[in-house]
């Protein structure tokens, strides 16, 4: 059996509670998470860190050091917390052992591109993903034939933003090049204007439906809906398996800057909406 540690800020949160069965039910018991580190205690709405370990059959050691010795495969969470990735990555990223980042990657394109700088000069394959790039759906796409994307989805454009960025980069597959923000606080929405002169827009609403939806309009003006139904998060899990396995990561780290690129323009065009900001 293959032993994963988890690094993150605080364990209550979703990710942490959730990837430790999935892991065990897609590896069909070859991985098991057996050890976790906490940054900090937990926020007073959680559950204390001791109390995770013990609910989760998980031993809690008391630095990143032990986690890394004793791990085969490392994860480092902090979902919601993407600002602490780059502290939490860097004894991780020189260990040479493989290892999942969680969404969102970093907080801007400069941290990420020195994430990823340490990982390649110590020989650490990574990588980082938001789950809705493993959507099945996607599989469907002819991408020669995009044009332009339309994008929906739900959650806070902080944090969420990630969920509809990340499978519009893998569709596009081109660089970005400005962001212009359209929506308000309340119904934000935004453009990606691509290098080769194509769009992508994405709409985030609060239906309470939690649900995401693509509509790819191709080179003819022909538009089709794809609403997410796939259980992308099975499939994320299953991808993170393969990596553990391989060493042979699914997202590029070329393509994981961009995402972040966007996602910083993203949040800094809110400030000056309908104006083009440069990448």
């Amino acid at each position: 059996m293959k032993k994963i540690g988890f690094i993150d800020y605080f364990l209550d949160e979703w990710h942490a509670n959730n990837y430790p069965a999935l892991i065990d039910k897609f590896s069909e018991g070859e991985m098991k998470v057996c050890y976790a580190y906490a940054y900090t205690a937990a926020p007073e709405w959680a559950i204390s860190n001791e109390a995770w370990a013990e609910k989760m059959g998980v031993a809690l050691l008391g630095s990143i050091e032990e986690v890394i010795e004793k791990s085969d495969y490392l994860i480092v969470l902090s979902p919601d917390n993407p600002e602490m990735h780059e502290e939490l990555c860097e004894l991780p990223l020189k260990s040479g052992k493989r290892t999942y980042v969680d969404k969102t990657f970093a907080p801007d394109k400069e941290t990420a591109i020195r994430i990823f700088e340490n990982a390649e000069k110590h020989g650490t394959p990574c990588f980082s993903s938001s789950a809705l790039r493993f959507s099945e759906e996607l599989n469907d796409i002819d991408l020669s034939k995009i044009d332009k994307i339309y994008s929906e989805g739900p959650g806070p454009l902080d944090i969420y933003s990630i969920h509809q960025i990340e499978p519009v980069v893998r569709l596009m597959n081109a660089r970005a090049e400005k962001i212009m923000f359209l929506g308000s606080k309340e119904h934000p929405s935004y453009m990606i204007g691509f290098e080769d002169g194509r769009i992508a827009e994405c709409y985030h609403r609060d239906d309470g439906k939690g649900t995401f939806a693509i509509n790819v309009v191709d080179k003819e003006n022909k538009a089709k809906r794809y609403q997410i139904q796939s259980n992308y998060f099975t499939r994320f899990v299953q991808a993170m398996i393969a990596f553990f396995r391989s060493g042979e990561a699914p997202v590029s780290h070329e393509q994981t800057i961009d995402v972040i690129a966007i996602r910083t323009a993203v949040v800094k065009a809110c400030e000056t909406p309908c104006e083009w900001i440069t990448l």
